[in-house]
Order: C-alpha cells, then structure tokens, then sequence
C-alpha cells in the first residue's frame, strides 16, 4: 500500500535525517501522545473481521512530528477509496470495542471536496493537539473516510449518554471547521443495535 509505504519513509526520516532537524532546535512538546493509524478496506479478504486491515503507522508527541508526518501522509486527499485516516489518543485504538470507546459515540459530517475534507482534517488535528476543546479529556479522536460518493470526518468521543457534554464538543467542532451545516451525534451502542426505530440512531445535533 502506498500510504503504509509513505509512512515507514516518513519514519525513517523522523528518526534519521529528519530527527536530525528536529533535534537541531528545542522541540515543542504537545500535552498528551497522538498515533496516526491508517485503515485501507478497498480489498478486504472474504469472512475477515472488521479492524484486521487497520494499522497503526507512527505516535508523536511534538509540533515538529506532527508537521512531518503531515505534509508527507496524512492528507485525506491522498487517500484512495474505502480507506481511513486515523489519529487518536495514545492508548486507544480506533475500534468500537476499545474500553475507552465503548460507551461512546461520534460527531460527524459529510464532504464532497477533497480540499474541503483535507481543511476539515487539518483544522481538527490542530485543535486537538492544541487541547482548544473545554472537554477535551472526553475526546478519543478523529477519523477522516474517504469514499467514493461521498467523503466523511467523525470526532470520536467517551460518553454518549453525557449529553451536555457532547454537545458542547459537537458545538466547538462545528465552530473548529467553519462549518454552517447541521453535524450529527450517533451512539456506538444505537448503531450496534441498529436500532432504526431510536430516531435513525441520531442522538444530538448542532
């Protein structure tokens, strides 16, 4: 895959000659630890169990690996179809049945620009590593899917059921964004159950 390809270049840059760069000057360390993980479903084997495509790529923890780690991977557009960006906490994987996720849920909103999507992405990694969210600690991570109708970006949080909470993140998220459209909030639980009868699985919206 090309992506994983990029990002084990990146890697060895990061901690080779681009290390070197890094090292040069006083990095700028972030709050917390962030892991980018990549998920390329466009060729799943038959019978396979969903998260066995996912990968983790590299965990950073200053501005100066974040930048690297950007400008050569992780841009949605970039990406070919079926196939995820990922960056969360450090110690939660990106999977419904991570402790951390378990009882949670995700905003999420739709686009149909890679420019747009890519703008979108960058705007939500910087406000995350930037700790910009009042709930921050409630936050797991985002996750940019690019598909072939319609890409999408969803903020993954800890508490559904905290609805004061969710909707101040989701309200943040919509202002981080620029966005004017309406974002929709989903339980994990509601959409396990495909319970279509619970207002389409819809729990918040701003």
């Amino acid at each position: 895959m090309a992506e994983v390809e990029r990002a084990n270049a990146a890697t060895q840059e990061l901690e080779q000659g681009g290390g070197e760069k890094v090292a040069s000057r006083t990095p700028h360390r972030l709050e917390r630890k962030w892991t980018f993980w990549f998920d390329n479903q466009s060729k799943p084997k038959q019978g396979a169990v969903w998260g066995t495509s996912l990968r983790k790529v590299y965990t950073f923890d200053t501005v100066e690996e974040f930048w690297c780690l950007y400008d050569q991977i992780f841009r949605p557009s970039k990406l070919s179809g079926n196939a995820d960006f990922h960056c969360f906490k450090t110690g939660i994987e990106p999977k419904w049945e991570d402790p951390e996720c378990a009882d949670g849920g995700k905003w999420s909103l739709a686009s149909n620009r890679k420019d747009t999507l890519d703008t979108m992405w960058l705007d939500t990694l910087m406000a995350l590593i930037g700790e910009q969210f009042d709930d921050s600690e409630e936050i797991c991570g985002v996750v940019a899917s690019v598909r072939q109708r319609q890409d999408k970006l969803a903020l993954w949080t800890k508490t559904a059921s905290n609805e004061a909470v969710q909707m101040s993140i989701g309200r943040k998220w919509k202002e981080v964004v620029h966005s004017n459209d309406k974002i929709v909030y989903n339980s994990f639980h509601d959409e396990s159950r495909r319970d279509k009868s619970s207002r389409g699985n819809v729990r918040y919206s701003v």
